[in-house]
């Protein structure tokens, strides 16, 4: 069983790794009453060795984090976005350079949202247990199972990194995935600006403009309140409240009113929020015909080059692009040069 609950002994792991390039990372995080997810594990492995640390006995991480964010350390994650977020909330960093084995799956026409346990098994012929999926990773000690059970998810991560490198090499898409997990390398996706946060509120676009714009304001204060509490958003307003507030149908709570009319004061530049206009017209027959033919090309190219069809474009952004908006995934990088023909003709 390894796993580190010193300053000692994860002093000791960083020396061992530093000069090691490549890490298959991997988290486990409790978030059930919390704004923030609380960080309980992190398990590292390199092609000779694995290790669990423990980030609730730990509370010196700086060591650890001046290795995982050197410019020349590649993260190796299966569905990334939850462990970058995990980590970025007590380090403040983005690693540089990420393998996201999820993303590279789907570029070998594996399933876009193949798991880990189905991709280990396709993959190395090890087939994983999920028995502790819900184990709350708080508890302490931490059962040996448990901690097998979490060494692994990098154990095999990082033989499932060879193996996937090696087949996007042979199909020349080595660079495909590099630009696909780079998406992932923004701190905007981990740190919600509170002016964005009416993007959480399901229904937005169904209501009023007037309400609407309240609703942006009161989802702004919800934010704010919930990370300064650091409790989930709708423990402080659902969204069936925010909206209900919106319409006039429900008041705030006097001692909410008196902090969202604070908070307003303080920050007045919520007043000016502009929501976009959603477009969820239904296409019409001119567009299904474009979509259609638009489509059948794809397809041709996703065949060509043994991707599923969703990788390259999903439904959603091949109605938009029909209706001119060319900031869709396939206008750039890879698929862009993959459908430059068809999309100028």
């Amino acid at each position: 069983m390894n796993i580190i609950k010193s300053d000692a002994g994860l002093a000791d792991f960083v020396e061992s790794i530093k000069h090691e390039k490549e890490l298959a990372i991997d988290t486990e995080f409790k978030r059930t009453s919390t704004y923030s997810p609380i960080l309980c594990l992190i398990q590292i492995a390199t092609k000779s060795k694995a290790a669990c640390i423990d980030a609730i006995s730990i509370k010196n991480l700086v060591p650890l984090f001046e290795k995982l964010y050197q410019d020349d350390t590649l993260w190796i994650v299966h569905s990334a976005r939850q462990d970058i977020e995990a980590l970025y909330c007590l380090s403040n960093k983005i690693p540089k350079q990420l393998f996201d084995t999820q993303i590279a799956a789907s570029l070998l026409n594996f399933p876009i949202q193949i798991s880990y346990q189905e991709l280990t098994a396709e993959l190395l012929d090890v087939h994983l247990e999920k028995a502790y999926t819900r184990l709350d990773w708080t508890t302490r000690p931490l059962p040996i199972k448990a901690i097998e059970y979490a060494l692994d998810d990098v154990i095999y991560l990082i033989k499932n990194y060879y193996k996937l490198n090696d087949k996007l090499a042979i199909e020349n898409k080595v660079e495909w995935v590099k630009e696909d997990s780079k998406e992932l390398l923004n701190s905007s996706l981990y740190e919600m600006p509170i002016d964005q946060a009416w993007k959480k509120v399901k229904g937005i676009f169904r209501l009023p403009k007037q309400a609407q714009n309240k609703v942006a304001a009161l989802s702004a204060f919800r934010e704010h309140k919930a990370k300064n509490k650091n409790k989930p958003r709708k423990w402080i307003l659902s969204d069936d409240q925010l909206i209900r507030c919106a319409l006039g149908k429900e008041k705030l709570s006097q001692n909410n009113e008196k902090q969202f009319k604070s908070f307003i004061t303080n920050h007045p530049e919520i007043n000016n929020v502009i929501i976009p206009v959603k477009q969820s017209n239904p296409p019409t027959e001119i567009e299904k015909q474009q979509k259609i033919q638009l489509q059948k090309l794809i397809k041709q190219k996703a065949t060509k080059y043994n991707l599923p069809l969703e990788v390259i474009a999903t439904n959603k952004s091949l109605l938009n692009y029909i209706r001119g908006d060319n900031s869709v995934s396939f206008c750039k990088g890879w698929r862009y040069k993959l459908l430059k023909k068809e999309l100028e003709c």
